[in-house]
């Protein structure tokens, strides 16, 4: 594994001033920050999830210290950057949690840096190995052969479609989407979607001010032509002239010549031409479902992208994984603990899915609990599918890389940059972080 200090890691994840550092000192967070004793309990957990995610969450929890009579102090940090650099704090302080949240696509940077303990013999006593896991999920979690997280989940970009559109337009087959085998397909079925409704377009995604769903959008059809853009850590750029061009040119066909798409749609725009049936197709996450399942007289469904280009589907995704900081003082009781609290999280990865993750723990998955759980179990196939984030200390959910990328492809999409200059522009963009140093 490549040498990366956790020194390094700090300064490549955005500094947090030492006023902000501070500011919980009387937290857990604080406490570990500071070297002090955290507040007392079984398990310390830190995690990033709000809204209707973190009320899952807190279900899982309050389940678990009932079911188990085990002590769960849990603390919601900031997403992002900001959340990273202090779990890099607290373990280089030796004062981190027993168990906190990351994103896989993160994961590389976190085993490179040396902050996390590896998923060992204690896991495995518990039952959570490797066949018990989507592969795609769990490869992402193993860093030269090494597994250094626990996923929960993985969450893919899919396509929402607005069930009754799409039987007036006769796209349905027994009940669904009829099944789409190549960008022929996908075109035919956006244009059938036009025609039938006389909308002004067949489908929308986020486009104005969203680099991250424009990255997602280009990541997925790029990734059926090539393999990753960056290898060897994101130090070598290794893009595909080619497929990138064609990944280009298909896109900006759908939102230019084909006219089935808006160039310019912000986050609210997208929502609300899919809310009111002013669309019949929705580009977005799964984390989006329970947005929609609140909107009155909508219908829709939703299914993996098929493939659009290259022969086999792909899906763009990434997944919540729990992790264990290292942490050499731990006491073994301690680390018990926290496995134990992972295992409690993972059989309770149906209440999890309700917003909208497929679950990664394949005792869940393959239960007829989740199978009866609509539209979850429906896309579980996107799950096996899936592309993440290529390894580097740039790369990852809500990194300046995934801004950089998906500011290009946005232009693009709405016909300011052509798809050659668009492999122009990414590819200088990949070649500036590529070979800059992490700041040190």
């Amino acid at each position: 594994m490549a040498s990366f200090s956790r020194r390094r890691f700090l300064a490549a994840g955005g500094g947090v001033s030492l006023a902000v550092a501070m500011s919980g000192c009387s937290t857990p967070i604080g406490s570990s920050l500071t070297g002090a004793q955290p507040s007392t309990a079984d398990v310390i957990f830190w995690h990033l999830f709000g809204g209707g995610d973190g009320e899952n969450m807190a279900t899982m929890i309050e389940t678990y210290r009932e079911s188990s009579g085990t002590s769960v102090e849990s603390s919601l940090l900031s997403w992002g950057n900001p959340f990273y650099t202090k779990l890099a704090l607290s373990t280089s302080s030796g004062r981190p949690p027993d168990v906190t949240v990351a994103h896989l696509s993160r994961v590389p940077l976190l085993a490179q840096a040396e902050l996390l303990e590896p998923v060992a013999d204690q896991f495995a006593a518990a039952g959570i190995t490797e066949d018990k896991f989507t592969p795609a999920a769990w490869e992402k979690a193993t860093v030269d052969g090494t597994t250094y997280a626990v996923p929960i989940d993985t969450h893919p970009f899919v396509l929402y479609y607005n069930t009754a559109l799409a039987e007036q337009a006769g796209l349905l087959e027994n009940g669904t989407l009829r099944p789409m085998r190549n960008s022929d397909d996908f075109v035919a079925t956006l244009q059938a979607m036009k025609d039938s409704t006389g909308n002004e377009y067949a489908a929308v995604a986020s486009i104005t001010v969203d680099p991250s769903t424009c990255w997602r959008l280009f990541l997925m059809t790029y990734s059926g032509l090539a393999g990753p853009i960056v290898e060897d850590l994101g130090t070598r750029v290794t893009i595909d002239r080619a497929a990138m061009e064609e990944s280009f040119a298909f896109l900006q066909s759908l939102t230019g010549d084909l006219g089935l798409m808006p160039r310019t749609a912000t986050s609210t725009t997208s929502s609300t031409l899919f809310s009111n049936g002013e669309v019949g197709f929705l580009f977005d996450g799964v984390w989006q479902i329970p947005t929609y399942r609140d909107v009155e007289g909508l219908d829709f469904d939703v299914v993996p992208f098929p493939a659009l280009l290259g022969p086999e589907p792909v899906a763009y995704a990434d997944s919540h994984a729990l992790i264990v900081p290292a942490s050499p003082g731990r006491p073994d009781e301690r680390t018990a603990s926290a496995v134990r609290f992972v295992q409690g999280l993972l059989d309770q990865s149906s209440t999890w899915a309700d917003g909208g993750h497929v679950p990664a723990w394949l005792p869940v998955q393959e239960s007829e609990e989740f199978l009866q759980l609509q539209p979850q179990s429906n896309y579980t196939e996107a799950a096996f599918n899936a592309v993440y984030d290529p390894p580097g200390w740039y790369t990852g959910a809500g990194s300046d890389f995934q801004t950089a990328m998906g500011s290009v492809v946005a232009s693009v999409l709405t016909g300011a940059t052509d798809p050659a200059q668009g492999v122009d522009s990414m590819t200088n963009s990949l070649q500036t972080f590529s070979t800059a140093r992490p700041p040190v």
